[in-house]
């Protein structure tokens, strides 16, 4: 009986941990639309704002506590992290969308396939990127016209930055599986805890010991490295299809190739806007490091204006995904409409207020007078625009979720990578002035939401991919 008994209590434990994996995981192909998007969305939101308010919080503790030298070396890291760390965040993405398409067509087997060749190529890419940022920082650095008394804070960031790239790589790729299958809840309280810890490290090492860039670096890997762990954890402990188990991870072949297909364009294109955006950078560093900490600040700000734009693209591309793998074309129609819509409204909310209060926001960061007129006048060019950037990101992550990968891919390689350099190089000779730099995110964010509102209309994109699954 007491056998009987200690098996009864441990089925029932079970069951309570299969429940509450069900729980966590949300079918998006099921429900109201609205009610299942913002429900997926807000979590996504939260986990934004937190670690944009670390980020943030990173540069204020750093502009005023070691000074505009540290400010700018650590606020131009933005471009180059993205340029080395983007490639494989975008083919995370594009496994994130396998992933979501066979769960929500319930193939339990293909799910866990793609889940293990994801964590397998999470492994590889974060030893790659490590060996790949370390040895080429400073080559890059100078290739950027980094200032020569801001390179060594610069060389000496971006170098323990990239010691901690496993973190990184491995924290997208378990938040993506986690996504994929509805679960936006999780990846938001490792993402606060990550944030809490890397704002106390900095207080403590910065503030507290006087400690300079190196030491917000550091704490920055830090914060991933337990956000990673927690997260990695998570999928571990699941007692569901997308459960980790270490003995099976490695490549599954046609898995691979499909994560490829769908990820590699995703990764093109954010390797390509980070590349352009380095181009953008490298004119903004011969401004003087001022003008790098002004606009570095107005970065930090300008990331709020992201949080509704990346929230909704992201969560878009699980919703088409999960819907499409269901058959639900209708539904997934609907689904677009009401992102794009709500991603648009709230960030040119953002760009409105960021727009007003340009002044004030900067100087949270250094009160510097130079400082603050270069990073207001870049707020005052771009904030007003972000219902653009909204559009173009959510159209591109729709196309993503309907397999369409290319299609965002090529668009933004020719319009955030070829136009936007070929304008910067031919426009800042003709009139050598910083705010020449500044439009060309405005102008090339309209030119890419022109294109795919086209592509969107007339390529009848939806019905091709009906096709395709009957």
């Amino acid at each position: 009986m007491v056998f009987r008994g200690f098996v009864c209590v441990s089925l029932k434990r079970e069951e309570e941990k299969r429940v509450r994996a069900k729980k966590s995981a949300v079918l998006l192909t099921e429900g109201p639309i609205w009610r299942r998007l913002i429900a997926f969305a807000i979590p996504i939101f939260l986990g934004n704002l937190f670690q944009q308010l670390y980020n943030t919080a990173d540069s204020m503790i750093v502009g005023n506590f070691v000074g505009s030298n540290a400010l700018a070396a650590v606020s131009s890291s933005g471009n180059l992290i993205f340029l080395m760390v983007g490639f494989f965040n975008g083919v995370a993405m594009g496994a994130g969308v396998v992933i979501a398409r066979y769960y929500g067509a319930r193939r339990k087997e293909e799910v866990q396939k793609a889940v293990h060749t994801m964590v397998a190529f999470g492994i590889v890419a974060g030893v790659f990127l490590t060996i790949l940022g370390m040895a080429f920082t400073p080559f890059i650095l100078r290739l950027m016209g980094t200032p020569a008394d801001v390179l060594p804070d610069s060389i000496l960031y971006f170098r323990i930055y990239f010691a901690g790239s496993l973190a990184f790589v491995l924290y997208n790729v378990c938040v993506g599986i986690l996504r994929a299958v509805g679960d936006s809840r999780h990846p938001l309280l490792y993402l606060i805890f990550s944030s809490v810890l890397n704002v106390v490290l900095d207080l403590i090492l910065i503030a507290g010991f006087g400690m300079g860039v190196g030491a917000a670096a550091f704490a920055t890997i830090t914060s991933q490295f337990a956000s990673a762990a927690l997260c990695f954890g998570r999928l571990l402990r699941e007692k569901t299809e997308y459960r980790i188990v270490l003995a099976r991870i490695r490549f599954h072949g046609e898995m691979l190739k499909q994560i490829i297909v769908n990820g590699v364009p995703a990764g093109i294109q954010n390797s390509i806007t980070a590349l352009a955006n380095v181009v953008v950078q490298s004119n903004i560093n011969v401004f003087g490091k001022d003008a790098m900490a002004g606009c570095g600040a107005y970065a930090k700000i300008e990331g709020f204006g992201f949080l509704p734009i990346t929230c909704f693209s992201l969560a878009l591309t699980t919703f088409i995904s999960q819907n499409l793998g269901a058959k639900q074309y209708e539904r997934a129609k609907k689904g677009a409409r009401f992102g794009i819509l709500c991603s648009i409204t709230v960030a040119e909310l953002i760009g409105v207020i960021c727009h007003v209060f340009a002044p004030q926001l900067i100087a949270a960061f250094n009160s510097d007078p130079e400082v603050v007129a270069f990073g207001v006048s870049r707020a005052r060019i771009v904030s007003l625009f972000f219902f653009l950037l909204a559009l173009s990101h959510c159209l591109a992550g729709i196309f993503r979720g309907a397999g369409r990968a290319v299609v965002p891919m090529l668009v933004m390689m020719i319009c955030w990578c070829g136009v936007r350099i070929s304008y910067i190089l031919a426009a800042v000779r003709l009139v050598p002035k910083i705010e020449v730099v500044f439009w060309a995110y405005p102008l090339t964010w309209a030119l890419s939401s022109i294109v795919f509102l086209l592509y969107y209309f007339k390529a009848d994109w939806l019905r091709g991919f009906e096709r395709q699954e009957t």
